[in-house]
C-alpha cells in the first residue's frame, strides 16, 4: 500500500526520529488509512461517538503501522501491538515482541509518531491554548521551583513556558510507560530547558542511574517535546 500521505518526517535524534502526522479533516485520506487497521482496531474506530477522536485514532495508527512496517521490514499483515503492564504498547512481528519502541501522541491537526531502536522513547504535542485555567494547572502539576518561573510572566509567556515544560514532563512520563503513578509535581525537568534551552538531561529523583535525554521539537504551530533513554550513568551534556 501507498503511505506516503501518511506521515513526514519532522525531526531527528542520535536516539529516535520524529515524525508528523496530519490529522486535518481530509475523507479520501482517511479512508486509505482504514485500509491499514486491523479488524479490531476497525471495531475501536467505529466505536467513537464523534468523528474528529475517530479521524485521530485512525489516521494515527495507520502512520504508525506503516512506520513499523518500514522499520521493521515486516508486512502489516504480520503486525499486531501488546501492551505492558502499565498499558503502553509495543509491536509485535508474527507474535515476537520486536526491538523498536515507539510512542505516539496527538493534539488538534498534529500527531507526532516517535522511534527508537535502542531504548525507551517518549513524545508529547500539544497545541497551545490560552482558554485552560493556567494557573491551576501550573499549582497542581508544577514543582515548586517550575512554579516560581511564572513571576512575572506576561500573559503569552505564561502559555509558552507553561507547554513547554507540560511536554518535556509528558515525554518523560510517557517514556518510562509507567501511565498515572509518577506525579509530575514530584520532580523538575532541567530549569535552562524551563527557560527555553532546547536540550538537557534528566534523572528521575528515584531512579538516578538511568539518564535521559530530553529535546523542545515545538514550533510555532505547537508545542512539542521528545524524552530518550540515554543508558545508565551516562551524562550526554
Amino acid at each position: 500500500m501507498d503511505d506516503s500521505f501518511l506521515w513526514r518526517r519532522f525531526h531527528a535524534l542520535e536516539a529516535a526520529t520524529i515524525f508528523h502526522v496530519d490529522l486535518s479533516r481530509h475523507a479520501s485520506r482517511e479512508a486509505e488509512a482504514m485500509e491499514w487497521l486491523d479488524g479490531a482496531e476497525r471495531s475501536r474506530r467505529n466505536r467513537f461517538v464523534h468523528p474528529r477522536p475517530g479521524r485521530e485514532f485512525t489516521l494515527c495508527r495507520a502512520a504508525l503501522r506503516s512506520l513499523l512496517c518500514r522499520e521493521l521490514g515486516c508486512s502489516n499483515y504480520d503486525l499486531s501491538f501488546g501492551t505492558s503492564e502499565f498499558g503502553k504498547p509495543f509491536a509485535r512481528v508474527n507474535g515476537v515482541a520486536a526491538t523498536v519502541a515507539f510512542n505516539v501522541s496527538h493534539s488538534g491537526r498534529h500527531g507526532l509518531i516517535a522511534l527508537a531502536s535502542k531504548g525507551r522513547v517518549g513524545v508529547d504535542v500539544e497545541e497551545r491554548s490560552s482558554n485552560r485555567n493556567l494557573d491551576v494547572c501550573i499549582r497542581l502539576l508544577f514543582a515548586p521551583d517550575e512554579q516560581a518561573e511564572f513571576k512575572n510572566v506576561s500573559e503569552q509567556g505564561k502559555v509558552e513556558r507553561f507547554y513547554r515544560i507540560w511536554t518535556l514532563k509528558e515525554a518523560l512520563i510517557k517514556a518510562v510507560g509507567a501511565g498515572l503513578s509518577i506525579d509530575t509535581a514530584k520532580f523538575e525537568v532541567p530549569l535552562a530547558m524551563v527557560r527555553g534551552v532546547k536540550t538537557g538531561v534528566f534523572r528521575f529523583p528515584d531512579a538516578p542511574t538511568v539518564a535521559w535525554g530530553l529535546e523542545n521539537i515545538g514550533n510555532a504551530a505547537f508545542a512539542a517535546a521528545v524524552a530518550y533513554e540515554h543508558g545508565k550513568m551516562r551524562d550526554i551534556r
